[in-house]
């Protein structure tokens, strides 16, 4: 995999006690034991996700990611979005504060140790709430605006974690106790160091909040004609502070970002629909199949046919 851009640095407070192998190991063998199998498992509790993949990715998955902190317990990811690499794994937890085009591997996983990890979906309404608590004089100024953070994974986070999947255990502990688990693992996340960024997602006057509502709009109507005047207005912002700030959180502008969606929904119609490439070019709201094809292949490394045709042969070789 070719990547670009830059490896954000990761910093870890003096004080901070980092999670240890046998904290992670019991974590992974609760991931293990609710996804049984390859593939993404949502789990009684809302919101939460268990992941298993046993071997690593030979090529980008692309996807969109949700605002979410994935914790890893055992095997290790990169992810790209835009011109940004960032790595993580077990020692490192990831957070994405906005819904982000992505393009993923699993870059370490075996069938004997596979790639585990633990997903919680970040609602910005409990953020909001939850920050007037953990910072009751006021929220600090936040110079960065990136909406993807990569921090260290602290022992109390993890265990926090393992208490999490081990409400699914008992009768009531999910609907009951689980709720207040949640609540522990994001005020730890507020208090961490990238926690004045995160808090800016409930916040509707944040630069991060207004850019969230102008993806929510892409992304209901990605297929249709989108002028960024208009975005910008609808978020309150002038033309060319809202793309100096959309492209600082999502690291790309706001049409390639809407070309990123579309070209990513044509590839799901095709490959999952048997929906040929003219017709799901003109679903995705492309006028000429011929730049949908020169966009689809410089995006995905092979004319719409082609690679559709391999990815379904390897879906068959991995049946």
């Amino acid at each position: 995999m070719k990547t670009h851009g830059k490896v954000l640095p990761l910093r870890r407070p003096a004080d901070e006690a980092v999670a240890s192998e046998p904290d992670l190991a019991k974590l992974a063998r609760l991931i293990s034991a609710y996804a049984p199998h390859d593939g993404s498992f949502e789990l009684p509790i809302p919101g939460v996700h268990a992941s298993r993949f046993s071997r690593i990715n030979t090529e980008c998955v692309h996807a969109v990611s949700l605002p979410s902190l994935c914790i890893v317990a055992q095997g290790a990811k990169t992810v790209i979005v835009g011109r940004e690499v960032y790595e993580y794994d077990a020692s490192r937890m990831i957070v994405f504060s906005v819904a982000l085009p992505v393009a993923a591997q699993v870059t370490q996983a075996s069938y004997s140790a596979p790639y585990l990890s633990l997903k919680l979906d970040l609602d910005p309404h409990k953020i909001a709430g939850l920050v007037l608590k953990v910072f009751p004089h006021g929220l600090p100024p936040a110079h960065e605006r990136s909406a993807v953070y990569v921090t260290p994974a602290d022992a109390s986070t993890v265990n926090a974690a393992t208490r999490l999947m081990e409400c699914l255990a008992q009768t009531g502990d999910a609907e009951l106790l689980a709720p207040l688990v949640i609540d522990e693992i994001l005020i730890r996340l507020l208090r961490s160091p990238i926690g004045v960024r995160i808090a800016q997602m409930g916040f509707a006057e944040s630069s991060v909040h207004r850019i969230a509502k102008a993806i929510s709009w892409l992304r209901e109507n990605f297929s249709q004609p989108m002028k960024v005047e208009d975005l910008a207005g609808l978020v309150h912002m002038s033309v060319s502070s809202f793309h100096e700030h959309f492209k600082s959180v999502t690291s790309m502008s706001p049409l390639h970002y809407q070309k990123v969606l579309r070209l990513q929904e044509a590839r799901r119609l095709m490959l999952s629909t048997m929906t040929d490439a003219s017709t799901a070019s003109q679903r995705v709201g492309y006028l000429s199949a011929s730049q949908f094809s020169r966009e689809y292949s410089r995006f995905f490394g092979n004319a719409p046919s082609k690679d559709i045709s391999r990815l379904r042969q390897e879906t068959r070789a991995w049946a």
